[in-house]
């Protein structure tokens, strides 16, 4: 017999919050229920603006599919992802936010889920509609949705406690148990096959609640008819194959072997996903820390188109294994994505976002590119739908769940900060006491965060343990607590933990100096990064906005095209190996508002380095052209005549257009 276990009963449990139950491995690190972690500063504005802008409106931006004719809500509109990846964005923001009028949307949503399930287990619509004109799915009982409102249920169960949700999800696993077999994840599409890790994650969710062992054995059919990404990995031709893999599934692939180590802990399968990442940025990799995968996988050249899809899903992979794993290259590849390539793929006011961003980007227009794919010619350019469509529905998960990702429990009874931004935390500690920690910083532009703490009224005093983590890119961190210098370590790459007896307006001040550092690229190129921070070339831009006139159904009522006002064909000069903190200049801006660091005009630090123009490197198809060599043994004359110029770089996901892998000059040519 299957148990509901309410929210409160879950808090009663060992560390205050619910971990792996036996024989699942113990995670390290365990999410907190949603709403327990509040932005503040510049991520608070982030998440305001997105309710101001696309996530906050969708339904009426975008009524054809996200209005009241959409099948998850009964309708007879698009019954497939595209409802489901806005309410996985917009559930976490509501609750995140505790915004009444949010919720208010999500709602129906969720009561129409649950009320759509049927007496053998099968839920969500049950009649093949089309997604658009052109576009029929004739596929409504396909698994892959139904994996995104499981993440929406799992949400919703986090925020407020519904027990209604395990009945659902209990039904629904026997279902699945019962026909999988006959029916198994690629019976109507290959979608769920390679994104099986979003089911089994869920899985493995019910199993810790409910204790039901047949979850068990459902898990090992999941993961058993899902992609063998392990396998993959090991392989290792795939990720050296243009065209292998759609760049989506690899972003929510890559955490399968992971998710199921938990009922398998064999070190292979953590191997084999830091095989991958490593082969990954080898033969694809953007020094933003995506890949070149506009659709399909497509090399490193900086030129090559990278899917927002993409961005926000490696996000949410990530998430899961650092919870999994506590390995802190996760959490630094996270926070690579959130603060440089997330930002730069939607406009200011959330209102426009791009289907496809370049490392090396210096025009943007509506016309074909060199990538797998040209959805009429919109897929570079800023729009509601350009590209397509699946983006202006995916996009709005990244800045929330990064958000809830900021704190986690700990299995030692503590709190751990893994990731950083402004926030505060509300949660339990110790022996079942509530503190509350406010982390100040202007993250990830400044070194300096500062966290305080304060315990529930009527308690003095009480034990815990606080995880910080130390960043690898990191030399001379230093923790204070109530302004002395704590004792423990702080090398990087790791994660220091204080344990002490705290109280009431303790303080915790770490410093994590921020260090200018580059690393190689396609043809040799350089990018170079301080902190969490890639940096590139600051360019003047021109935005000119266009109608649809072609296809205003498929591709949205206008678009933005962007070119430069500046020149952008520079490249570094060598500095013959000296240390680049002695060669650029660390620029640290006092005139900016932190509220809104994420454009030109308040990008808070600047870099200033040495550069040349090179009159050979010139626009080919409309973007820029082939990456001149670096340090090529040969002289080239047109650039030796160029005169050395003080150029200005800025954070990448500042800007729009911009040069991120830069030639390298030798200073004798």
């Amino acid at each position: 017999m299957l148990i509901a276990i309410s929210l409160l009963a879950q808090l009663a449990l060992a560390q205050n919050y619910i971990n792996n139950r036996a024989p699942l491995a113990k995670k390290p690190y365990i999410e907190l229920p949603l709403g327990s972690i509040k932005p503040q500063g510049w991520l608070h504005e982030m998440l305001l603006r997105q309710k101001s802008g696309t996530t906050g409106q969708l339904d009426t931006l975008y009524p054809t599919v996200m209005g009241a004719r959409n099948g998850w809500l009964g309708g007879d509109g698009d019954q497939w992802e595209r409802g489901p990846y806005w309410i996985d964005g917009l559930l976490p923001l509501a609750y995140i936010l505790d915004d009444e009028v949010l919720k208010a949307k999500v709602q129906p949503w969720v009561e129409w889920a649950i009320k759509s399930q049927k007496p053998n287990g099968y839920f969500g619509p049950d009649k093949d509609y089309g997604s658009e004109p052109g576009l029929q799915r004739n596929n409504a009982h396909d698994w892959w949705p139904k994996m995104v409102v499981l993440k929406i249920l799992q949400q919703y169960y986090s925020a407020t406690g519904d027990d209604r949700v395990i009945k659902l999800m209990s039904g629904y696993f026997r279902y699945q148990l019962n026909t999988l077999t006959e029916k198994p994840l690629g019976h109507w599409t290959f979608w769920a096959e390679f994104r099986s890790g979003d089911n089994l994650q869920a899985v493995y969710w019910l199993y810790n609640i409910t204790g039901e062992r047949s979850l068990l054995k459902l898990a090992e059919l999941i993961h058993g008819q899902g992609k063998d990404y392990t396998g993959m990995f090991e392989q290792r031709e795939a990720m050296s194959t243009i065209g292998s893999i759609h760049c989506v599934n690899l972003a929510q692939g890559i955490k399968e072997p992971i998710i199921y180590y938990q009922q398998n802990p064999n070190k292979r399968f953590i191997d084999a996903v830091k095989l991958g990442f490593s082969d990954i940025r080898k033969f694809n990799g953007h020094p933003q820390g995506m890949y070149g995968g506009d659709e399909a996988l497509h090399g490193n050249n900086p030129t090559q188109g990278s899917e927002l899809c993409t961005a926000v899903e490696l996000m949410f992979s990530l998430e899961k294994m650092l919870e999994i794993t506590g390995d802190i290259e996760f959490a630094e590849h996270l926070e690579k994505v959130a603060f440089n390539a997330l930002p730069t793929q939607v406009t200011d006011d959330f209102m426009d976002r791009q289907y496809f961003q370049q490392a090396n980007q210096v025009q943007i227009q509506r016309r074909p590119y060199n990538f797998n794919i040209n959805h009429g010619e919109t897929d570079l350019v800023f729009g509601l739908l350009t590209g397509y469509p699946c983006c202006t529905s995916n996009m709005h998960q990244g800045w929330p769940k990064f958000t809830q990702n900021l704190w986690y429990a700990t299995d030692d009874g503590g709190l751990a900060a893994l990731l950083y931004s402004p926030s505060n935390v509300t949660a339990k500690v110790g022996n079942d006491v509530t503190v509350s920690l406010t982390e100040e910083t202007n993250y990830p532009f400044d070194e300096a965060i500062r966290f305080t703490l304060a315990i529930e009224r009527g308690v003095a005093t009480v034990d815990f343990p606080l995880h910080l983590r130390i960043p690898t890119w990191c030399t001379g961190a230093q923790i204070k607590v109530n302004g002395e210098l704590w004792g423990g370590d702080t090398d990087s790459g790791q994660i220091a933990i204080i344990r002490r007896t705290w109280k009431s307006g303790d303080r915790v001040e770490l410093a994590l100096p921020m260090h200018i550092t580059t690393s190689t690229w396609h043809e040799n190129a350089m990018a170079v990064e301080r902190g969490p921070i890639v940096y590139a070339l600051k360019i003047a831009e021109r935005w000119e906005k266009k109608a649809v006139t072609d296809n205003p159904a498929l591709y949205g009522s206008h678009y933005y095209e962007v070119y430069p006002e500046s020149p952008w064909n520079y490249g570094i000069v060598d500095f013959a190996k000296k240390d680049p903190n002695d060669v650029f200049k660390v620029i640290k801006r006092q005139d900016v508002d932190f509220t809104y660091p994420w454009n030109l005009e308040n990008a808070p630090v600047e870099l200033k380095v040495t550069g040349k123009r090179m009159p050979t490197w010139t626009l080919y198809n409309g973007m820029a052209g082939p990456l001149p060599h670096s340090n090529i043994i040969y002289g080239i004359q047109s650039t030796n005549e160029q005169p050395e110029e003080e150029i200005t770089l800025i954070p990448y996901g500042a800007t729009t257009l911009r040069i991120s892998a830069f030639p390298v000059i030798n200073p004798q040519q």
